[in-house]
Formats: structure tokens, C-alpha cells, sequence
């Protein structure tokens, strides 16, 4: 995945796990199924982290940044974000399908943990929620290069994230 979905071919993948080209091809029948059945599984641990995510806003009252971290490492983990830049450049948003729940869940968990009585939580969540994602999902992809033209330390983005986050609550 460091380079990329379109380097996960049949024979560098029989390669690096020591496995004859055909026998994994047999396995998967083309690289393209390879490909799929990887989507599906960072998919499922995007998931995974996603609900995590929930879990520390429900228990844990440093949940805004952990939330952050939480996400950002999402999408840094295992190339993640390349993924999720090549399902849309490739405008193969089918394979996102397994995600809806858990972003649904997230949002109804900021509501929850975020919930005032004079406003209407559900703007500012799905807007703190959809900032979140994409600042995480850019970090993913230019993060590093972008922080080093602007002298930043790598962990800018978060820092900013979390600063930002209480604003989506006040709209």
C-alpha cells in the first residue's frame, strides 16, 4: 500500500508473502479481486477505528483530541488515505458501503457528547465530522510534505483539528 492500490499486482503480492504467482491468482482470480478484498478489509478497519472513536467520546473526557488522533491515525494507517483517494478517483464509492454505519454512529456520538439545549447539534456535528475527515484524509496524503514546506511540527494538522472542533458547536 505505500505505493499505492494500482501497486498491489498478483506478482509483487505473491512476492512479498512468498507465494507462487499462480497459486494467488487461484486464490483470488485477478488483481483486481486482490484489490477489492483489500478495500473491504481497511474498509472494515476504518470501521473499526470509527467506532473506537465512539467509544472514547461515551467514556473519556479528553475525547475531542483523542477523536482527532483517533481519525487522522485512520487514515494514515497501512495507506488508508491513498485508498480512500483511489476509490475516488476511480469513482468506486461502492466499496465505502461498509462504512455508513459507522459514521452514523460517530455523528449520533458527537451529538450525544456535544448536546446542548439551545441548538440544533445535528448541523454542527455533520459539519465537525466532514472537516475532520477530509483535514485527516489531506494529512494522509500531503501531510507530511506540507508541513515540512511550512515548518510545521507533524502534528499541526490534529492540533488544529482539535482547536477547531468546539467551533462546529457554537454555529
Amino acid at each position: 500500500m505505500e505505493d499505492g492500490p494500482d501497486a498491489i499486482t498478483i506478482q509483487r503480492v505473491s512476492a512479498s508473502v512468498g507465494m507462487t504467482h499462480s497459486n494467488l491468482l487461484h486464490h483470488f482470480g485477478s488483481a483486481s479481486e486482490l484489490q477489492s478484498d483489500l478495500m473491504a478489509m481497511m474498509v472494515g478497519d476504518l470501521t473499526v477505528a470509527l467506532d473506537d472513536a465512539v467509544t472514547h467520546l461515551q467514556s473519556d473526557s479528553a475525547a475531542p483530541r483523542q477523536l482527532i488522533d483517533i481519525v487522522f491515525d485512520a487514515f494514515n494507517k497501512g495507506g488508508a488515505g491513498k485508498l480512500a483517494a483511489w476509490i475516488a478517483l476511480t469513482r468506486r464509492f461502492d466499496h465505502l458501503e461498509g462504512i455508513q454505519d459507522a459514521v452514523n454512529n460517530l455523528v449520533a456520538a458527537i451529538e450525544k457528547k456535544f448536546a446542548r439545549d439551545d441548538l440544533d447539534p445535528h448541523v454542527g456535528v455533520t459539519s465537525a465530522v466532514l472537516m475532520i475527515a477530509m483535514m485527516a484524509f489531506g494529512d494522509a496524503l500531503i501531510g507530511e510534505p506540507l508541513n515540512d514546506m511550512l515548518d510545521r511540527e507533524r502534528t499541526a494538522p490534529r492540533k488544529i483539528a482539535a482547536a477547531l472542533l468546539p467551533v462546529f458547536f457554537t454555529l
